[in-house]
């Protein structure tokens, strides 16, 4: 199955940003970045999917050809997941009205424009990928996650990996992840998340409360605020999650306003509590200041 979608983009719409999350694996196994946009392989309801995005200046044009006939529920995964990749969720202009006068983020949301929140695909990848990048630095935590989609997923026609389903991962036993240099730590709750998910147990649907959800994966051994946090922002696109526990974040605070330490845990949540209920978005500069060269 072939079909395409456009997506109309807003002007200043900033087609780096979501090249740079998207292509943050250089040997491009489920993702790949091209001359005129990205390629993604995804699985839904079991069926290989490619995604493939062409950014012009006023639309993102997207082919995805399918190994099978996707039904009405994988179609509209298929919608949700696009929104998410294009970070086209949450409008920063709600959040740029509020904090432009605001003396720590104001100048920066002034500098940068337009700034937007890209996500994960599908909730299920946020997740996952919230858990292996737990307490790692990042090119070790890509390359865990390159590992899960070549042993949990399958490879689209195209020959381009796909990201694998809460089911996929479910079969895998605790030795696929441990004998490739996971922990046993962060396996187990990868696969004891996938296993809940798989079994019906919990409910990742997006339509769900977000503070229903995070109820529940707290629930859930090995996962803590930060990752429910992480995952309803990089899953659902929840406008108002607090990163107060990121230690980017409490840096990005530091270097904002100077001081003698970085601030710590109960400090960065009591700070972002301004932010309300924009707290996504002001993660989202916070994370962005900490790029910007020296003026």
């Amino acid at each position: 199955m072939i079909t395409e979608l456009v997506f109309p983009l807003p002007a200043g719409y900033r087609v780096q940003d979501v090249l740079a999350f998207h292509g943050r694996d250089t040997e491009g196994v489920a993702e790949h970045i091209t001359s005129e946009g990205l390629r993604k392989g995804i699985l839904l309801g079991g069926i290989p999917v490619l995604i493939e995005v062409a950014f012009t200046p006023r639309a993102a044009r997207c082919r995805i050809a399918a190994d099978g006939e996707p039904g009405a529920a994988q179609r509209q995964a298929l919608h949700d997941a696009l929104l998410n990749m294009l970070g086209l969720r949450i409008d920063p202009a709600a959040f740029a009205d509020a904090a432009h006068a605001d003396p720590v983020l104001g100048p920066l949301v002034a500098r940068q424009p337009g700034l937007r929140i890209v996500q994960s695909a599908t909730v299920f990848e946020a997740l996952t990928w919230a858990i292996i990048g737990q307490q790692i630095n990042l090119s070790f935590a890509i390359a865990l996650r390159r590992t899960l989609i070549q042993v949990a997923g399958r490879p689209h026609s195209s020959g381009l990996w796909c990201y694998p389903e809460a089911p996929d991962v479910a079969r895998l036993q605790l030795e696929d992840l441990t004998g490739r240099k996971f922990s046993r730590a962060k396996a187990e709750t990868v696969l004891r998340l996938a296993q809940l998910v798989a079994d019906g147990v919990l409910s990742l649907a997006r339509e769900r409360d977000p503070q229903e959800v995070s109820r529940e994966l707290l629930a859930v051994k090995g996962i803590g605020p930060w990752t429910v946090n992480y995952a309803l922002l990089r899953g659902y696109g929840y406008p108002d999650c607090s990163l107060h526990g990121d230690v980017a974040v409490r840096t990005a605070f530091h270097k904002l306003m100077g001081g003698d330490t970085r601030p710590d845990i109960a400090e960065a949540e009591r700070l972002l509590e301004r932010y309300k209920p924009h707290r996504t978005m002001a993660a989202a500069y916070l994370w962005a200041s900490l790029s910007e060269q020296p003026g």
